[in-house]
């Protein structure tokens, strides 16, 4: 079963990106939100790896309940 992830802020990270493979903290407890540090070790949760193909801007998602990890769907306002 599936444990809680840790709300590490109840607003997205919004953040310009290079080009690269960068990989979202899913499990909150990062402490390089909103990407992974390696701190999710022993629990149930993995990073999620995404590929930016051009430099843009995101928003990434912070409470961990995105449907659409690792972007910011708006689930934030419901917590």
């Amino acid at each position: 079963m599936m444990s809680d992830p840790v709300i590490a802020a109840k607003e997205p990270s919004v953040l310009k990106l290079e080009p690269g493979t960068y990989y979202w903290c899913a499990c909150g407890r990062s402490k390089d939100q909103p990407f992974c540090d390696g701190s999710h070790k022993g629990t149930d949760f993995e990073p999620v790896a995404f590929e930016v193909a051009e430099t843009k801007s995101v928003a990434l998602c912070q409470c961990k309940h995105t449907r659409t990890p690792p972007f910011c769907d708006g689930s934030h306002r419901d917590l």
